[in-house]
């Protein structure tokens, strides 16, 4: 087997730039779901519902992808058309989600308009998402593999620093931020708007840019050859698992379900906290919710910060350990700051600890594949990891705010507590390569 060759930088730049484009169009879903459900009329305890479904589609979509991908070779690629298909899927539903409120329909009809347009979306994000993890995992020797993943989290960061803020800067700039009861503000329409133009643009640059290896190239530089790659079933490659992929696996599952918990109840504990409004009709609550869009970007920009200071630690699993428990009191800061700007400090700790989770288990469940083959599959299959959680936690969202007192800001706590119980988890990871 040859090895496989370091790649210049821009190379590496151009196989994960397309994730720009792909994390504006998760940025404003996860910023925003909250916030349109509230306004067309969902009842805070029923929002953890409404956040089932992406998770859901993501563990049905993301295996399905990558499996699928390794057994297609077309003259565009291996992975690639699945990317420019989700695409454009998305592009379509981001210009007709925010407008579920603006159709005439009754409020139980909007909603249900809405939940479709959410599953269509997160599918086809999902679909888009998937193929750069493959392709660094494809292209991309062990030596450069963190260099890679570092680059595609920062890109990653990047996007959703600019679709968080569209709307606290669509409204800056003169568009209207409050609308009538059950209708979407114009801010956040034409925010996803302008996220998928963005969108579709990245991902034509991807697709013109990287020539993914045809069949006999792959198979010179990856130890199990394409043939191979077609006899195993998922049932089979769980069972074949490195022990890796399962303990990695237990930490996301605290660290998922407390960043679903965040997804979900920040608008309403930021509103709670520092605006002293529940009602999601009140211009208040509007403010808050293109405020938490700042949070979420300074969340990113401390993830981008933070990410440049990981490499810096000797020992990886300390790393990610740390970077869990910084994050955890940073979401049990947030109840008690009642000052807009003061939320910048627990929003910048919390990107520390998402700068470790979109990097460190990547790397640690890529290192362990190599040799396994299927690595399409095992990234599709190691999303559930991701998703089981949120689908767990969504499901018992409500419980848990009635439990916590029915107040959306006590959430953050319970999300700073997953997260530390996650990095007590890290310990169990076998970090030899």
């Amino acid at each position: 087997m040859k090895q496989k060759p370091n790649l210049p930088f821009w190379s590496l730049w151009n196989l994960s730039f397309g994730f720009f484009g792909v994390q504006i169009a998760y940025a404003l879903q996860s910023a925003n779901i909250s916030r349109i459900f509230a306004t067309l009329g969902a009842d805070p305890h029923s929002l953890s519902y409404f956040w089932i479904l992406p998770p859901l589609m993501g563990i049905l979509v993301q295996p399905i992808v990558g499996t699928l991908s390794d057994r297609t070779w077309t003259r565009w690629g291996r992975r690639i058309p699945y990317l420019f298909i989700g695409a454009a899927v998305a592009v379509a539903v981001m210009c007709l989600l925010p407008n579920s409120g603006s159709f005439g329909f009754t409020v139980s009809a909007a909603m249900l308009f809405g939940l479709i347009a959410l599953m269509f979306l997160d599918t086809s994000i999902n679909m888009a998402m998937q193929p750069f993890k493959m392709m660094v995992g494809d292209m991309v020797n062990e030596e450069q593999k963190a260099k890679a993943y570092s680059i595609q989290s920062f890109l990653c960061n990047a996007g959703s620093v600019v679709g968080f803020v569209f709307p606290f800067v669509l409204t800056w700039v003169g568009i209207k931020n409050v609308a009538e009861k059950g209708v979407i503000p114009d801010s956040v329409i034409w925010s996803f708007y302008l996220g998928a133009a963005i969108l579709i643009l990245c991902v034509i640059y991807t697709t013109m840019k990287v020539k993914e290896w045809p069949p006999q190239e792959y198979a010179e530089y990856n130890p199990v050859s394409a043939d191979k790659e077609e006899s195993a079933n998922w049932i089979t490659l769980l069972r074949h698992a490195p022990s890796t992929f399962w303990k990695v696996g237990l930490v996301q599952f605290f660290c998922w379900a407390a960043f679903l918990y965040m997804w979900n109840y920040t608008t309403g504990a930021v509103a709670e906290v520092v605006w002293d409004t529940t009602d999601p009709v009140s211009e208040p609550f509007q403010e808050a919710g293109n405020w938490v869009g700042v949070l979420f970007a300074v969340q990113a920009i401390g993830s981008v910060v933070w990410a440049a200071v990981l490499p810096q630690f000797k020992n990886t699993k300390v790393a990610y350990a740390v970077s869990l428990v910084i994050g955890g009191v940073g979401f049990a800061m947030v109840p008690f700051l009642h000052d807009q700007y003061l939320q910048f400090i627990p929003f910048l700790l919390i990107g520390c600890a998402w700068a470790a989770m979109l990097a460190m288990p990547f790397t640690f469940v890529t290192n362990a594949l190599q040799g396994y083959g299927h690595m399409g599959a095992y990234l599709g299959l190691f999303n559930g990891t991701i998703c089981i959680p949120q689908i767990v936690a969504a499901l018992c969202g409500g419980l848990v705010l009635s439990l916590v007192g029915h107040h959306q800001s006590t959430m953050m706590i319970v999300s700073g507590v997953l997260l530390c119980v996650g990095a007590l988890c890290v310990g169990v990871i076998n970090d030899k390569k």
